[in-house]
């Protein structure tokens, strides 16, 4: 699909959506995340993390100190501090890229951008906590909202959705107005389906096929597939092959960011999912049989021209004739 470009506006920056995909390296400072946890509790290893993920190629990094794992127990706005604080204050204004911190508190968000961070990435889409927005609001700050059913404690007792992207789409832009009644501009604002966040597994494929959808927000699209437990795989590099894959459909359905763990490894991924993006408007374009802007790629999907063009490949394979009698009609 074509990828709809967007200027991200929080605090004094600007960056650019649209033209490439971003990277959002993850950075979890706590004892029981799904993927990494416990490994960069301390502050010393957390900043040197950082500095890597920056180095490896980074555009924003995402520090989280509470885990959404499923069956994780919510923890304390104190022990949330305890755990972000020290780190916060290592980092600042030792990083060229913007900063996000993931927390669904108002409290830990003030408190968050207070020591330097740019964005606040919240998991719940201001469904626990709505003051966040306020508090984004008034930092000029940037937020991400992440749909999330249900909360982590209650994601394996809930059943299927029944229209889950339709569902996704309906909630996330409550979200967004809501976080603009609370005085954010449309511009700092990113969404995100939330894979993972209370989807039964094979859903979240559902969402990476119907991601476009989402496009209909007229928002910038961020997409979390990294090693989520729907992708799992018997080994570790099993787990990272899978990752790539689902990176590879984030970013051809449309995402303008893609969250993941191992920015060294998915750069390149990313690189050449870019790459096929940028060409895709091209063919699409050349093929449409004029100037009526069809974006589709299936048959009939594009109107009366589109259906009239696929009865002529029909026709034209039935009789024998070659190709390119095809294209010479659609050049006239």
């Amino acid at each position: 699909m074509l990828r709809k470009r967007f200027e991200w506006k929080f605090r004094d920056k600007t960056l650019q959506l649209g033209e490439r995909t971003l990277l959002v390296g993850v950075l979890n400072v706590t004892p029981d995340s799904f993927s990494d946890g416990g490994k960069f509790l301390d502050p010393d290893r957390a900043f040197a993390h950082a500095i890597e993920l920056e180095e490896s190629g980074a555009d924003i990094i995402d520090i989280g100190a509470e885990s959404t794992r499923p069956g994780a127990v919510r923890i304390s706005e104190a022990e949330e501090l305890r755990r972000l604080v020290p780190v916060l204050k290592r980092l600042r204004n030792k990083l060229t890229i913007p900063l996000s911190v993931d927390t669904y508190k108002a409290a830990v968000a003030e408190k968050a951008l207070e020591l330097g961070a740019d964005i606040i990435n919240d998991p719940s889409a201001l469904t626990i906590d709505p003051d966040l927005a306020r508090t984004a609001a008034q930092a000029n700050a940037g937020l991400i909202l992440n749909h999330m059913r249900g909360s982590p404690e209650t994601w394996t007792k809930l059943p299927p959705l029944k229209d889950v992207i339709e569902t996704i789409v309906k909630e996330l832009d409550a979200s967004m107005h809501r976080a603009m009644r609370a005085g954010l501009d449309r511009k700092q604002i990113v969404i995100d389906p939330g894979l993972g966040f209370g989807k039964r597994k094979e859903q979240n494929a559902e969402i990476l096929a119907q991601l476009g959808v989402l496009a209909r927000l007229e928002m910038p699209i961020m997409t979390g597939p990294s090693r989520k437990h729907f992708l799992a795989r018997e080994s570790q590099e099993g787990t990272e092959f899978a990752t790539a894959a689902a990176v590879t459909a984030c970013v051809l359905q449309g995402s303008h960011l893609v969250r993941v763990h191992d920015v060294k490894a998915m750069k390149p991924v990313v690189e050449v999912a870019d790459e096929i993006v940028a060409i895709r408007p091209r063919v699409i374009s050349s093929g449409s049989g004029g100037s009526n802007g069809c974006r589709a790629a299936l048959p009939g999907s594009c109107g009366s021209a589109g259906r009239n063009l696929h009865m002529a490949r029909l026709r034209g394979h039935r009789r024998g004739a070659p190709s390119g009698t095809i294209r010479a009609r659609r050049a006239r």
